[in-house]
């Protein structure tokens, strides 16, 4: 996918995701092994996104995912794949305690950081 066409806010119409398709409690699986589960996913045309909880693989902290980066669900396993490595999901943008995930600095941040080049 090239960053002109990048559109990281609704989720790619072969992924999987159906209408009401609940994906929290769902593992994540990054291109390099697992990453956490979902712990929240929204379903708003031009803004959805899934935080995940990675545990103690980054120390418990939780990351902000867009929609686009999910590449395939698997519901018998339950797993979704993202397009994304490990390190690249480490390194993304810091959320900052007491925001919400729905805020517009840090998900354009997000949107950017993983637009430069990844997908």
């Amino acid at each position: 996918m090239s960053t002109n066409s990048w559109d990281p806010w609704n989720y790619r119409t072969d992924a999987g995701v159906g209408t009401g398709r609940d994906l929290a409690g769902l593992s994540v699986q990054a291109t390099d092994g697992h990453i956490g589960k979902v712990d929240e996913a929204t379903y708003e045309t031009d803004g959805s996104y899934i935080v995940v909880d990675t545990g103690p693989w980054i120390f418990g902290k939780k990351v902000l995912l867009p929609a686009a980066v999910i590449r395939s669900v698997d519901v018998e396993k339950k797993d979704i794949h993202v397009d994304l490595t490990k390190d690249q999901i480490k390194d993304s943008p810091k959320f900052e305690q007491g925001g919400t995930w729905s805020d517009t600095t840090h998900r354009d941040d997000v949107g950017t950081y993983y637009g430069r080049g990844f997908m």
